[in-house]
């Protein structure tokens, strides 16, 4: 957690983004680490947690860090917890709570509640579009030969 706290203060102290940094960390040892990176990038998703899973997947040369844990020095936002949970990660460890991170301007809970209404009560519209086509693919995807199941 220190390493991510460390990252962290690189970040903001360098005008990337704000105070959050993450470690993967396999059997002890840190394979891949981040810190946010939204402003310095101009990329939403640049979060420290994402940053550090891409380097991380990255370094061993797969999608999955099963058998991984992650240190960040905040609670995941919903999309750090989505990236988490597609990474396969085995446990969150945090600093910060998301209340604490609200606390100065970072304030995910009204993504958390937005996520519990139903599509159409939603404050960004969501319709499906193209749907038969759409899922022809499904198929298509299911024929390949040699696919790897994610």
């Amino acid at each position: 957690m220190r390493r991510a706290i460390d990252l962290a203060r690189q970040g903001m102290s360098s005008g990337a983004g704000g105070p959050f940094g993450a470690v993967v960390v396999k059997d002890g040892e840190i394979i891949g680490e981040g810190h946010n990176q939204v402003v310095g990038r101009n990329d939403p998703t640049a979060h420290g947690e994402v940053v550090a899973i891409r380097n991380a997947c990255a370094r061993i040369g797969s999608f999955s860090l099963h058998g991984c844990e992650i240190h960040t020095t905040g609670e995941p936002c919903p999309m750090c917890l989505g990236a988490i949970h597609w990474a396969r990660i085995s446990r969150i460890y945090y600093g910060f709570s998301i209340t604490d991170a609200a606390a100065i301007g970072f304030d995910d809970r009204e993504f958390y509640r937005q996520f519990t209404l139903p599509l159409a009560e939603r404050e960004v519209p969501c319709a499906e579009l193209a749907s038969e086509e759409a899922r022809e693919l499904l198929g298509e995807y299911l024929a390949l030969p040699g696919r790897v199941a994610y």
